[in-house]
């Protein structure tokens, strides 16, 4: 999955699960691809507030509500890589269900927490990187916390989460975004994928450096619905293999959307 960045959280738990690219372009004369060159003639670059503006039409609106505990999303977040949502929120329960607190958690051995998680996958991997990042909390902030950074700006906050172990921008922004309510943008998998053939980032652009690009171009107040609806158009209809693109509400601001109905 983004962990899929995406974000979406279980009713009944404090669980985040955050969470292909298009086929190569075949060169015409002078080196230009068939695709940039339809594009061009066809399509106008669409605009971040038409692609909003056509999502909240299909799907609604979407109202930001950041009430969940940092910490759950961190380690919800950590639980999420590289698997479902269904297995990730099981080991998400079942980490809860298994500590009394925090430090209970960080002072147990690494074995016994990934025992615990077992279900979500990869347990030995998440179970160290857990452990690590409880522990350099509590040795920064001299308990297991990260009340702090609702005092930073919000760069600030996401420089702080992006030092501790394993922590990149998509984990940082759910935090932010989910928990402290600071409109970071987080990338996962399907936001990254629709973005790129919505032509909003360059085809070529890492998905490390869309999170910046797409932040500055998403107004902060439609940050959390855009986030949410980007991801819900990518499981539902711009799928990473075959795109439901007769069934696409973007499809006529689309300048991938021929190549598909080519293939």
């Amino acid at each position: 999955m983004y962990f899929t960045l995406f974000t979406k959280f279980a009713a009944n738990i404090s669980h985040a699960s955050v969470y292909h690219c298009l086929p190569r372009d075949d060169k015409v004369g002078g080196g230009a691809s068939l695709h940039q060159e339809v594009q061009h003639d066809i399509f106008e670059l669409v605009t971040i507030e038409e692609v909003i503006e056509l999502l909240q039409q299909e799907y609604g609106p979407r109202k930001w509500q950041p009430d969940r505990d940092p910490l759950d999303v961190l380690i919800g977040t950590i639980l999420s890589q590289n698997t479902s949502d269904v297995n990730s929120g099981r080991a998400f329960a079942s980490l809860k269900a298994s500590f009394d607190s925090w430090e209970a958690m960080a002072s147990a051995p690494v074995e016994y927490i990934a025992q615990t998680i077992k279900s979500g996958g990869l347990s030995q991997i998440k179970a160290v990187r857990i452990k690590q990042v409880l522990e350099q909390i509590e040795r920064e902030q001299g308990r297991i916390s990260l009340d702090s950074l609702n005092s930073k700006t919000m760069a600030d906050a996401k420089d702080y989460l992006m030092h501790l172990p394993g922590v990149g921008h998509k984990t940082a922004s759910c935090i932010l975004l989910f928990s402290l309510g600071k409109p970071s943008l987080p990338v996962d998998t399907h936001v990254f994928r629709v973005a790129k053939r919505l032509g909003l980032i360059d085809s070529k652009v890492s998905i490390e450096k869309a999170h910046n690009l797409l932040q500055e171009q998403v107004p902060p107040s439609k940050v959390y619905q855009f986030h949410i609806h980007m991801i819900e158009h990518g499981r539902k209809i711009c799928h990473a293999r075959h795109p439901l693109c007769n069934m696409c509400t973007l499809q006529s601001a689309c300048p991938s959307s021929f190549r598909f109905h080519l293939s």
